[in-house]
């Protein structure tokens, strides 16, 4: 009776989250996602029961027949859809949570080759879009989700959504997140904008001397340097804009 409800369950959240899903028997034969979830409740029981050559095979044999690989040693909460499925990498020691969707091209990874938790956790409610990779010991909060194409390398509270290489917060608890500081840019050009504001901190404190100064002329030459200096923020917030 545990087994079909499990199947039932299963069945109905595809049901209720994919609107291409027209009927029971087009989930029950058409979905791989669905039968590779199926197919590591087998795995996983061999490999918690030290059968871990039989667990690897049957993964195996899974991802042959459904593109997606899950390890047996991961742990996978109920209601996972994984909604095209082709190309879903789940590592060792990732664990996910209750009603989470994964879409095509996803990977749970590993970072280095250390032992232990070396696999993101994943919580309850989570949406993970195509193509998106979420790297190493972190967690995704409840209810967050992650933009297709992402690449996820710290913790992200929950609510939030994330996009970018690496990704960065656009939203959480439903309000837009505006990066000020380009400290909180984790990308290849944090450093040049970080550099490109200290250069404007400092003309602006030149600025700031030369029109105290007593000096007529170099009043009318700081006035010149007022609008270099302009013309460089504006530079710095389109720099900035793209880095976004």
């Amino acid at each position: 009776m545990a087994l079909f409800s499990r199947i039932r369950e299963d069945i109905n959240s595809i049901m209720e989250r994919d609107p291409a899903a027209r009927s029971w028997l087009e989930v029950l034969l058409c979905y791989p996602g669905l039968w590779a979830v199926w197919i590591h409740l087998v795995s996983h029981a061999l490999w918690t029961s030290k059968l871990c050559l039989p667990a690897r095979i049957l993964s195996q044999v899974a991802r042959f027949f459904t593109g997606v690989d899950i390890h047996p040693g991961a742990l996978l909460g109920r209601r996972l859809f994984i909604d095209h499925a082709t190309g879903v990498v789940v590592g060792e020691t990732a664990i996910v949570g209750s009603d989470v969707t994964m879409y095509q091209g996803v990977t749970l990874g590993g970072t280095g080759k250390g032992h232990g938790k070396r696999h993101p956790t994943v919580c309850d409610g989570v949406f993970i879009g195509n193509n998106a990779n979420v790297l190493g010991n972190i967690t995704v909060g409840e209810n967050s989700r992650v933009g297709a194409g992402s690449v996820v390398l710290s913790d992200v509270p929950p609510n939030s959504t994330v996009v970018g290489v690496p990704a960065h917060i656009i939203y959480r608890n439903g309000q837009r997140m505006l990066i000020t500081d380009p400290h909180d840019i984790k990308d290849p050009l944090s450093d040049a904008l970080i550099a490109l504001a200290a250069r404007v901190e400092e003309l602006e404190e030149r600025l700031g001397g030369e029109l105290r100064s007593p000096d007529p002329f170099a009043a009318e030459e700081a006035e010149r340097n007022a609008y270099r200096v302009e013309l460089e923020r504006l530079r710095v917030y389109v720099s900035m804009g793209e880095g976004i």
